[in-house]
Order: structure tokens, then sequence, then C-alpha cells
């Protein structure tokens, strides 16, 4: 009976523990959130702006904040209001200045793009505690249609800083450009900073059949155990790690032969190791905190790539949209000029002054240009569905479906081309891309990754230093006991003890003698591990520093395409510039040919079919104006962003593109209002 009170008595003290550890571990926090109820009213939108996942939950205030959720809120879907502040009169009227600012607020490719900067900081919470980091996303996110721009990147795969996408073609459906988290793995593993708690708590009820009596006294031995144990560990920067153990039990028995029932065991341990060789130091182990840090920074840097390309992106979409107007007008003038001459000839039809030939010709002209004028009418329709779509988040608004966008504001085309020294555009270039800048800081990533792999190349030397103590505590076993004060002989040879020969203690005394030196346990050491071919450590060396000389010429090949890039942008430049002056120069000539072959019709020295020709002539070369100015504000935007000039000259601020939140409203350079109708 003596030994089922005791088992109750410790089934009742660690289920009052047990439930105690559930009162300050409530299951809500393990659990997933339940979804919100939907409110009855319209939530407002949330604040656009960045959040610092590099910081984690602390236990203060709240003691259990590192075991909650953060919470990630909702994308917004809504448009910022700047765009119902440009709807006038059933249309949007549209600078291109609120064009980018619109942009920087909806578009979606920069909105996708924009979580990568807190991706990347969740890897510098994880390097924080000492786990290895996951990587960061570096390409272009390119799933806005229209422009006809695409972006240029580093080029580089596998571990470095690139998979950017570059090329000049029109959009799809993105890329996803990955510095990967195998240049932090490299080299010796890194100590756990974050330190963890554990425990195991247990009760036990056991009973082993016996084969002999000898030992225990007894044919069939019962136990009733308890068990807390605890255990600490942390590492350390310099390669130290530190661990701390501390066990306790409480075990019954129906035995005769312990002295002790319930007999009462604790013990702990304090444990240091050192690493002397492989593993030591603090700039080694904190390298994924370096990378980390770097990585978002290449994050950054991929971000303004992407808003770099975005911007661009929708410049040329704006000039499309403005050249589309413009081309529009061009089929309005030449249908209505096709239509003039139709009645001017169905006229002199009628009074016999012309073969009624001339009118089917007539008639087949203004067929003609009734078909251009209605492809362009459609074309500006498209323009018009592009534009919107990369400037909101989305069209659901049947309103905003479904209004036109009115462009006001055309490129100057100067008198004398600027023409800078390339080799100092060149050099401007190199030093504000930012896939180039990605790519150095890429270079210092695998120079710290190459420093680790050295490292992992010497034998594993650790120090070890421990301290300890053990304690034993409890009463007399009562089943040892003679049944009086004094023992009869048959009892002692039977092994029995008088009551009170072993002194009862509890469990104060058993934790008393673990720090006391009574029962010590200490030490020190050396542990040694030196492979004796090393070969695995010696590829992982060796292929360190080959990816980086890979990653050293990677770098010099984009500083050569950086060059091509804008020696090949200036020059398309110079050409589309030259191309506009020669359809300006063969505009104003059909434009004379055409009024030199009418009057000369007026005197009957020209044919109806000549005065056609000039007809389509000049649409013609209205319609090359329109393309060559379309192809020249084009190469103006695509200088910009090869030299990296674009947000510089804008006066677009990252900050504002970060957070989503225009505060400064870009500045285009080079452009006048001159509001284009289809009218």
């Amino acid at each position: 009976m003596r030994v089922l009170r005791h088992m109750v008595t410790t089934s009742k003290n660690l289920l009052v523990l047990a439930m105690a550890f559930t009162l300050v571990f409530p299951a809500s926090v393990f659990a997933q959130d339940a979804p919100a109820a939907p409110s009855a009213t319209k939530a407002p939108p949330p604040q656009r702006s960045l959040v610092d996942f590099t910081k984690p939950n602390l236990h203060f205030p709240n003691p259990l904040g590192p075991y909650k959720a953060h919470q990630v809120q909702e994308p917004d879907f809504s448009n910022t209001p700047r765009i119902d502040q440009l709807i006038k009169n059933g249309e949007l009227v549209l600078s291109l200045n609120d064009a980018i600012a619109l942009a920087l607020e909806n578009n979606l490719d920069l909105a996708i793009a924009r979580y990568n900067l807190n991706i990347a900081d969740t890897d510098i919470l994880r390097a924080k505690a000492g786990n290895s980091i996951r990587g960061v996303a570096t390409g272009l996110v390119t799933g806005t249609p229209g422009g006809g721009q695409g972006g240029f990147g580093t080029g580089a795969s596998g571990a470095g800083a690139g998979g950017t996408t570059g090329g000049a073609g029109g959009a799809g459906a993105g890329s996803s450009g990955l510095v990967q988290s195998t240049l932090g793995a490299t080299g010796p593993a890194v100590p756990q900073f974050d330190p963890s708690l554990t425990s195991t708590l247990q009760i036990e009820h056991a009973v082993f059949p016996q084969s002999n009596t000898i030992t225990t006294g007894v044919p069939i031995l019962q136990q009733n155990s308890g068990t807390a144990n605890f255990a600490y560990n942390q590492g350390f920067a310099p390669g130290t790690n530190m661990s701390v153990g501390f066990n306790n039990s409480r075990l019954t028995t129906n035995s005769l032969g312990s002295f002790l029932n319930p007999s009462l065991n604790s013990s702990f341990r304090f444990t240091l190791q050192q690493h002397l060789l492989q593993g030591f130091g603090v700039a080694l182990n904190r390298r994924n905190i370096y990378i980390a840090n770097n990585n978002r920074n290449i994050s950054t840097q991929a971000f303004r790539n992407q808003v770099i390309s975005t911007v661009s992106q929708i410049q040329n979409i704006y000039w499309d949209l403005v050249n589309a107007y413009e081309d529009l007008k061009v089929k309005q003038r030449s249908l209505s000029l096709a239509e003039k001459t139709e009645s001017d000839n169905r006229k002199q039809v009628e009074i016999g002054t012309l073969a009624p030939i001339e009118i089917v010709r007539a008639d087949s002209e203004v067929a003609t240009r009734r078909q251009d004028l209605i492809l362009s009418q459609t074309q500006l329709q498209l323009q018009q569905a592009l534009i919107k779509n990369a400037l909101t988040r989305n069209l659901s608004d049947p309103l905003l479906a479904t209004i036109p966008v009115i462009p006001t504001d055309t490129m100057v085309l100067p008198k004398e081309e600027p023409i800078t020294p390339v080799q100092d555009l060149v050099k401007h270039a190199i030093d504000q891309r930012p896939d180039l800048e990605q790519s150095r800081i890429d270079l210092v990533n695998r120079d710290i990754s190459k420093k680790a792999a050295k490292n992992s190349l010497l034998p594993a030397v650790d120090f070890i230093a421990f301290y300890g103590g053990s304690g034993l505590a409890g009463s007399q076993n009562p089943l040892r006991s003679c049944a009086s004060a004094t023992c009869t002989p048959s009892e002692l040879n039977a092994g029995l003890l008088a009551p009170g020969t072993v002194n009862t203690a509890g469990f104060g005394d058993s934790f008393g003698s673990l720090f006391d030196s009574s029962a010590p346990d200490k030490g020190v050491g050396l542990q040694i591990s030196i492979p004796i071919r090393n070969r695995s450590a010696q590829a992982d060396q060796v292929r360190s520093e080959l990816e980086f000389r890979q990653a050293q010429l990677r770098y010099l090949q984009q500083q050569n395409q950086v060059g091509i890039d804008v020696r090949s942008a200036q020059f398309t430049l110079q050409q589309n510039r030259a191309r506009v002056d020669a359809a300006v120069s063969g505009r104003q000539l059909a434009q004379e040919s055409l009024d030199a072959e009418q009057k000369k019709y007026t005197l009957g020295a020209s044919t109806n079919i000549l005065v056609l020709q000039a007809q389509r002539d000049l649409a013609v070369a209205e319609s090359n104006v329109v393309a060559a100015m379309a192809a020249y504000e084009k190469s103006r935007v695509q200088l910009d962003q090869v030299t990296g000039d674009t947000l510089t000259k804008l006066g677009i601020v990252l900050n504002d593109a970060e957070a989503g939140v225009v505060k400064q409203t870009p500045q285009v350079p080079d452009v006048v209002t001159a509001t284009p109708t289809n009218k």
C-alpha cells in the first residue's frame, strides 16, 4: 500500500506540472489562426509600407511572442486615389508624370517584386539564429504586356547574383533569378545562436517478472518512476558551444535490494566546447549574417532594376498611346482627303468632264482609307487598354474599364542632339547599373564563402571543459527495515536494517549535493577529428575558388556587354533622330507634291490617278513621321535605361517605389503639353 501511495503522489505532482505547462502554453499559440469573419463594412485599405521582418517577436512584453505567427497583411487589390483624381468628364486625362506615379503605386509587376525585399529580410532573421539562408529572388517580373520593353540582367546562373532575364523583347510571364543559399552553406557548420531549452517530463509504471529473487527479493518487480529533465544549449560566434543538463528522477519499487524507497536522484553537467581550428572565428561563424545582409542589398538593387524596367516600359506604352492618337489623326485626314476627291470626281462625272471609271477609283481609295482608319481606331483602343492595365491593380470598375485615356504630353525634339562621349556613358553605366551592382555584391559573398571553404580543410580540434555533480536522497526502504527498533539475528542475516539506520532526506538535500562538491564530476579534454584523405573538403574548396573565378569573368563579361548596350542605344538614338528628320522632309515633299498635283489637275495638266497616288504618298509620309517619332522616343528611353539614369533623370525616389506611395511626383524632362484627340 505504501508503494501504491508513493506512486499516486508522484503521478499527482507530475500531472499538476503538466497542467501548469499547458496553461502557460495554450493550444491557441500553436494552432493556426481561424479565419476572421467577414466584416459588414468595407475595411479601409492597408497602408502600403515595408515591414522590418529582420526583427523577431520578443518575449517582452509578451512572454509568448516568439511562439506566435507574424501577421502578413493581405495584398491590396484596390487602386490608389490618384487615379480618381485624374478622371475628368468621363475621361482619364493623363500626363507622363501621372502615368509613372500611378505605375509606382499600382503596377502589379512592382507589387509582386516588392515582396522580395521582405523575403530577403527573413533570410537575415534566419542567419541571426544560426540557420542556413534560403536565397533571394533577383529576377525581373515581366507580367505587364505592352511597350515592347524588356530588362537587362546579370546573366549569372547557379549560385550567382543573377538569373535576371535580359534582352529587349516584349513582356512575358516573368523570371525568377535566385541568389542561392549554397553560398552560406559552404564551410563548417554555423553554431546555433538562438538558445534552446528542452525538457522531458514523464511518469511511468512498469512491472517486470523476475527469473530469480536473488537481486530483488521478489518474483515480480514493480517500479513507479517520475522524470523531470531539462537541458539548455546555445552557440556563440567564436565557435563556442555551451550546454547545461539538469536531470531529476524519483523511483519507488517493491524490490528488497534497494536501501532507499523512494529514491531521489539529481545530476547536472555544464559543458563548454570551443573549436580551435575548423570552425574557429567570429567572421567565419557570422558569414551567413554577412551574406544575408549582402543579399538584402542585392534585393534592393534587383528592385531598383525592376523599377527602371517598369518605368521604361510605362514610358514606351505612353508614347505608343500618343502615337496611336497621332496615327489616328493621320488616317482621319487621309480619309477626309479621299472623300473630298471622290466627291469632286462624282461632280465632274455628272457634268461629263470626267470618265465614270474615275468614280470607281475614288471609291476604292475611300474604302482603303476607311479600312486604315478602322485599324488605327482598334489599335488606339488596344493601347488604351494596355496603359490602364499597366497603371491599375484591377479594372473591375466598369467606368474605369470603358473610359478613354487622353494623353496630354508630347516629346520635344531638340534642335541638335546632345552627344556625350561614349566612353563617359559606358563608365557612368558601369557605376549606375543595378545589375552590375548585384554582381559586385555577389563577388563579396563568394569571397566570404571561399574563405569558409578554405577553413573546412583544417582538422577538427575542439577543447572541452565540463563541471557537474550528482546527488542522492530518499527514505529508508521499509521493506529492508526490521520489524522493531532492534533487529533479530535472523533479520540481520537477511540483510535488514534497523529503522533509522539510513537518514531520510528530501529533494532539497539531493539538489544541494550538486553544488557542495560532495560528488563532483569535472574534467577537460581535446576532441580531435582528422580526415585522412579529406577529399570532400578539398573538392568544396576548389569548387568555391573556381566559382569565384568564374564569377569574376562573368562580371567582366557584363561590363563588356554594358559597353555594347550603351553604344547600341546611342547609335540607335542617332539613327532614329536622322530617321525623324528624313521622315519630316519626306512629309513636306509629299504635301507639296500633292498640292502641285492638285493644281495641275485643276488646270487639266494631270490625271485623277496621279492625284490619288499623291494622296497615298502623303498618307505614307505622315505615317512614317509618326513611326519615326515613336522609335525616337523609345530610343531615348532605352538610352536612359542602359546607362542606369532612368530614376535620376525622372526624379523618382526609390523609397517611394519600395513603399508604393509616391510622395514626390516624377518630373520627365523634354515633354510639352499638347492634348491629342481622336475627333
